[in-house]
């Protein structure tokens, strides 16, 4: 009122308020349906009840029993997962202080903790070998001094792969921080190199430290460069694959490149200078245990007394295979045979399960004949016995009724467990394996559902559960019925099949449907529109939104609905009356009849086909990669017109076993390329393709006597050690060309340079070899993946050090001899 323009004298300016929302049960109860002729009024209250509830009631949470709501946040792309969960905590508890009393937030699924522990646990392991690692080599050099230069050269180069982490936009993680362990032993070899030569130089012909360090570099620098190449261009190809699989190799590739040619300026720029500045010089014939502080020496003298044996040793080893080179070669040739065999036999996966600290239950119950309300019951039991008989090892348990990975329906439940912190939990039976194996025999005897109890999977995201993933599908159009029969007749093979354990399906079974025939033409006599019909139905026994009220200063939905009584049995359908064109009001039974049918109640597809979605593991002592070939041989057993693919983790598994090979041709290519390169021949690098076999020998034999599969992180060992391999063949072979251009005969030569290089070669593997003992040893977060990795390095490194040093002498030996060209003959002018 007196809104402008306004008439002249107005002195009244305020604004109309019409009611509009609703903001009250009781408002809504008092809304007039029917205003009969004598003036009495029809309410709402009058035929229903009107009350607050929650939006969904199909839909129930509780927390270790006790009512709570849900809510998933999950990291938007290329988020730190660690920061976003502080943030969010933090959030939650700046709005907790505005909750009502008795509220309070609790995390029962949070992935970040194992995160976190799990880097510490590798950064725990990355201080362990930078340790050992330094022990390793004071004691092969006998010098603090010399130690030292090689230990600088660690945080320096570290400091430098960070930057290009950060500048290629890679986080610290556990897969980059794996690669930080395997560079410590690969940077600190570069330096032990440079410092080994040195002091051999100074000791052998009494050079000033200055002198001697430039005398040595111009020895070893083409042999660095080499060797940086080498390990780089090995693990170059890794950073081009696709995939989740690219993700992780791109991670290791991306860091030990960049570690690796970091470390070879380091070797060629600093640590030249540190052993100009920190080496003392020394006397011709200086043995390390002279310069050790005195209580030492005892040990130092028996250590060389007994190294100088076993060099000899070895260098009368070496001397007799060229004299007996057949026995020899047979040697090889059953070694190669053999890791052949072994790595044939090695079953696959993609990368080992974690104890993430988090169990999930699902649990289904029949279809159609149950109830929310017997659906809790069930989940009671399942709550009790986690909370009660594993409570040592449970913190928590909180379960969603009336929805689970398969689908939604009140024969549904999904529950989260969370395991208490790792340090708490260090008994092998309170791991999650154990847990869940536990679980499994008490689940198994609840007779009114299924429940099944399993880990989530080692990479969030990729699936819901560990074990394999697989889609069926019904690629000939053959139908549901048909398809649901070919499930079936797999499940029932696969419960038989012994390398199997917990196969089921992820989805919603065929339910009762009570389907209503409307008779079109009756309908259309009588006026009753199409759409009238559907509404009345839905609104009766489902739902329909109406409109909106305001609460507490938000604006909340309304609904209409039957009451409960009502609508819970088929002739309930018979109360209800449809408005027709006229207004009048139709009973539904006058125009529709009802009738019992089978139906999904959810569709289904992948890759476009109908589809079932079904998970299972592999039985103890078996693989992924065997539990799949063992879906595949049954797949193969069905209907035709039934096919299969695979989704998730088992998807990646597929691309990562296929991709292994091409990823194995391609570095060996590389690496016989930069051989060539570096050596300008294409001889010399026959030597390294033979040594190749010998360096996988350890890290097959190893990797299969623990009982690992061939996974992602056993690819990344094998890819080190064919690196490691050739690197130990680049630091023999330079010394031998070297020689051989000084006028030593072959075999003199190549009994020399294995002479000279025998201590740097075991001592740059043996550091490396103990830099990664820790990863095959660790245990807690974390330990399943560190093990794989450090399993298979640790064992190619033995091998690739104790066995190759013996065949890269006798090959070398063997081409050159074979390849050997005749100097034309100088004709001299008379």
């Amino acid at each position: 009122m007196g809104g402008a323009p306004a008439a002249p004298g107005q002195r009244l300016n305020a604004p109309i308020v019409v009611q509009h929302l609703l903001q009250t049960p009781q408002e809504f109860a008092e809304i007039p349906i029917r205003i009969n002729p004598d003036g009495s009024v029809v309410r709402i209250k009058d035929i229903g009840r009107t009350e607050l509830g929650s939006e969904r009631s199909d839909i129930v949470g509780f927390n270790n029993g006790k009512p709570s709501a849900g809510m998933a946040i999950r990291q938007a792309s290329g988020a730190n997962a660690l920061a976003t969960a502080d943030a969010v905590k933090r959030k939650m508890v700046e709005m907790s202080q505005f909750f009502p009393p008795g509220m309070k937030v609790v995390y029962p699924y949070d992935t970040t903790p194992f995160t976190k522990v799990a880097i510490d646990e590798v950064v725990k392991t990355l201080f362990e070998a930078v340790g050992l690692v330094f022990v390793i080599m004071f004691v092969f050099m006998g010098n603090i001094r010399a130690t030292l230069i090689p230990t600088i050269a660690v945080p320096v180069v570290l400091m430098g792969t960070l930057a290009v982490l950060n500048f290629f936009g890679f986080s610290i993680n556990m897969l980059t921080m794996f690669a930080m362990v395997l560079a410590i032993g690969l940077l600190v070899d570069d330096a032990i190199v440079v410092v080994e030569n040195v002091e051999r130089v100074m000791s052998e012909e009494g050079l000033p430290p200055r002198e001697a360090t430039a005398k040595s570099m111009e020895e070893i620098t083409s042999a660095l460069v080499g060797i940086g190449l080498v390990l780089s261009a090995v693990f170059g190809p890794m950073a081009f694959f696709e995939g989740s699989t690219g993700v992780l190799y791109r991670q290791f590739s991306i860091t030990i490149i960049a570690s690796m040619l970091l470390s070879v300026v380091v070797a060629l720029i600093l640590t030249p200078v540190l052993c100009a500045t920190f080496l003392k010089p020394v006397p011709k014939g200086h043995q390390p245990s002279e310069s050790v502080v005195f209580f030492l020496r005892p040990f130092f003298r028996v250590f060389n007394r007994v190294f100088n044996r076993i060099r000899s040793l070895y260098v009368d080893v070496v001397g007799h295979s060229f004299a007996k080179w057949t026995r020899y070669i047979a040697v090889y040739v059953l070694l190669v045979v053999a890791v052949a065999f072994l790595f044939k036999r090695m079953p696959t996966a993609y990368i080992p399960d974690e104890d993430q600290g988090i169990l999930t239950v699902q649990a289904v119950l029949p279809s159609g004949s149950t109830t929310l309300e017997q659906t809790q019951q069930v989940m009671a039991k399942v709550r009790n016995y986690f909370l009660v008989q594993e409570k040592e090892a449970v913190e928590s348990f909180m379960d969603i009724d009336g929805v689970s990975f398969g689908g939604q329906g009140q024969n549904m439940a999904l529950a989260f467990i969370k395991l208490k912190d790792w340090h708490l939990r260090q008994r092998p039976d309170l791991k999650v394996k154990a847990i869940t194996g536990r679980a499994m025999k008490y689940l198994s005897q609840i007779k009114e559902a299924m429940v099944f109890a399993f880990p989530p999977p080692p990479v969030v995201e990729l699936g819901m559960a560990s074990g394999f993933d697989f889609e069926l599908q019904d690629r000939g159009g053959l139908g549901h019925d048909k398809l649901m029969a070919a499930r079936n007749q797999l499940l029932s093979m696969a419960r038989k099949d012994p390398r199997l354990v917990r196969v089921r399906p992820n989805g919603m079974e065929d339910v009762a449907e009570f389907h209503l025939d409307v008779d079109w033409n009756k309908a259309g006599a009588l006026g009753v529109p199409i759409n009238a019909i559907h509404t009345t139905v839905s609104a009766a026994f489902g739902s329909a939104y109406v409109n909106n009220f305001v609460q507490g200063g938000r604006v909340k939905q309304v609904y209409v609905q039957a009451d409960a009584p009502f609508r819970m049995q088929p002739q309930d359908l018979k109360r209800l009356y449809v408005r027709n064109n006229s207004g009048k009001m139709v009973p539904l039974s006058s125009f529709a009849t009802g009738r019992w049918t089978m139906g999904s109640p959810q569709l289904e597809r992948y890759n476009a086909f109908p589809s079932i979605n079904i998970w299972g593991e592999p039985a103890p002592g078996h693989s992924t990669g065997e539990a799949m070939a063992a879906m595949e041989e049954m797949a193969h057993k069905l209907p035709r017109g039934v096919g299969f693919d695979w989704t998730g983790l088992s998807f990646q598994e597929r691309m990562a076993t296929s991709q292994g090979p091409i990823l194995y041709a391609f570095s060996i290519f590389v690496i016989f390329l930069c051989v060539a390169a570096l050596y300008e021949s294409w001889t010399i690098p026959i030597v390294n393709m033979l040594m190749l076999p010998l360096g996988v020998l350890g890290a097959v034999a190893f990797t299969t006597l623990r009982g690992y599969p061939n996974d992602v992180y056993f690819q990344i060992g094998f890819l080190t050690t064919l690196g490691l391999s050739t690197k130990n063949a680049i630091l023999i072979i330079q010394f031998i060309k070297e020689r051989m251009t000084q006028g030593e005969p072959l075999i003199d030569a190549t009994l020399g340079a294995v002479k000279t290089r025998f201590r740097p070669v075991m001592m740059t593997s043996l550091a490396f070899f103990f830099g990664v003992l820790p990863l095959a040893l660790a245990q807690g977060a974390g330990a399943g993946a560190m093990n794989a990795i450090g399993t298979a390095v640790c064992g190619g490194m033995l091998s690739a050090t104790f066995i190759d040093l013996i065949f890269i002498p006798l090959f070398f030996v063997l081409v050159s001899r074979r390849f050997a060209r005749r100097k034309p003959a100088v004709v001299l002018p008379h």
